[in-house]
């Protein structure tokens, strides 16, 4: 029976990234995930690299990290994961002073630089300028963000690494359980998203790590040409995260809806022609709970419309799938108390920027290597609340 060092549960860009890190520095890993074409976060994700955005030193370096290491992914993974630049238009509501919002901004590594209307409808034609009273733009990153995914995973194959398409049902101290079998490891590790809040309270342990169920309507390629990635200035999506965690009771059942629904319009146009857009977040603590997406898909058009009124009618497909934070916009990775093989690198704000340098860097500080970054982000993770039901 094959023991391994690492076995890496979930496959979105989280896992697969770190999955390939591990293998490269050397671990005998095993990654783990239910379906063949996975439905998660990282399938429906904008693909944004908002490596602009940084506000700390630690942040700033990240970010750096990031534009270094995607400027030569495709190479490295030998797939084309789409990498481009372009201009990122943040909206302000009609209602918003531009000025204001633009302060927000100010503390950013690359501050976005504030447009006037007739300036952000050049930049963007297909806005609606009744709609705003300026926007932002900055120099944004883009991928393909499942086509990334998957080219982790091809490399992390080549490189010796397996996989296995299975549901993880539990787990343990020394692996995991699968619908299909039980795998032994030195070393288990949660990359699962919106999910691994359900899949470490199995092992009985419970972490400061949440979801929302986010919601966005995708499009086959069309002719509409969308030259920026539109979001709002104004992202209301941490606001709910942030206040969806002040009373924790709340997440030990499955039936809560903590604070309101939100949605941000904005939309983004892959080199192929489709279009993702808008995201309503909703805080429901059952991860398996379901969501009416007729009157979600009405309020997604008529947002989105609002502001990019071409696109209103568009034939799509509603999707849904959960995104995983943490209540301090500090990623959750480390190891946890009292459960020494068992470790988290969950609960990322902005994935696809600092999940790839990070990876690079907790593989490194598997093999016994000292790492600055990993030590200052252990140190904010909100560890344990509770294990095996004690304080």
């Amino acid at each position: 029976m094959q023991t391994y060092d690492w076995i890496v549960v979930g496959g979105g860009i989280t896992g697969a990234t770190l999955a390939y890190e591990l293998s490269k520095a050397g671990f005998g890993v095993l990654l783990v995930e239910e379906y063949e074409i996975p439905q998660n976060a990282t399938r429906y994700s904008y693909g944004g690299l908002a490596y602009w955005s940084g506000t700390t030193p630690l942040t700033r370096q990240l970010c750096e990290d990031a534009i270094a290491r995607y400027h030569i992914l495709s190479q490295e993974l030998d797939a084309d994961i789409e990498f481009r630049e372009l201009d990122l238009l943040l909206t302000i509501s009609a209602a918003i002073d531009p000025e204001a919002i633009a302060a927000l901004y100010s503390n950013c590594a690359v501050v976005p630089r504030l447009l006037d209307v007739q300036a952000a409808s050049e930049l963007e034609p297909l806005i609606n300028q009744q709609a705003i009273s300026g926007a932002l733009t900055v120099k944004h990153g883009h991928i393909h963000p499942q086509k990334t995914a998957q080219a982790y995973i091809q490399a992390f194959l080549r490189s010796g690494g397996e996989l296995q398409v299975s549901k993880v049902l539990q787990i343990l101290e020394n692996g995991v359980q699968t619908t299909n079998a039980t795998y032994h490891s030195a070393n288990v590790v949660i990359c699962a998203g919106g999910l691994s809040r359900q899949l470490l309270k199995s092992a009985g342990i419970s972490l400061k790590i949440y979801f929302t169920h986010a919601e966005i309507i995708e499009t086959a390629p069309v002719d509409i040409r969308l030259r920026t990635l539109v979001m709002p200035a104004n992202v209301q999506r941490y606001q709910l995260e942030a206040q969806s965690t002040q009373v924790e009771q709340l997440w030990d059942e499955p039936g809560n809806e903590p604070v309101p629904a939100i949605l941000d319009a904005g939309a983004i146009q892959f080199q192929d022609g489709s279009l993702r857009l808008g995201q309503i977040s909703r805080v429901l603590t059952n991860p398996h709970a379901e969501v009416n997406s007729q009157a979600s898909e009405r309020w997604l058009r008529e947002s989105v419309g609002e502001v990019l009124p071409a696109l209103r009618n568009l034939p799509g497909t509603w999707h849904h799938c959960l995104v995983a934070f943490s209540n301090n916009q500090f990623p959750l990775i480390g190891t946890v108390p009292g459960f020494e093989s068992i470790h988290v690198f969950s609960g990322f704000s902005n994935p696809l920027v600092i999940v790839p340098p990070l990876a690079e860097r907790f593989a490194k500080f598997a093999t016994g290597k000292e790492d600055e970054i990993i030590k200052e982000i252990k140190s904010q993770s909100q560890f344990p609340i509770r294990i095996n039901g004690a304080q």
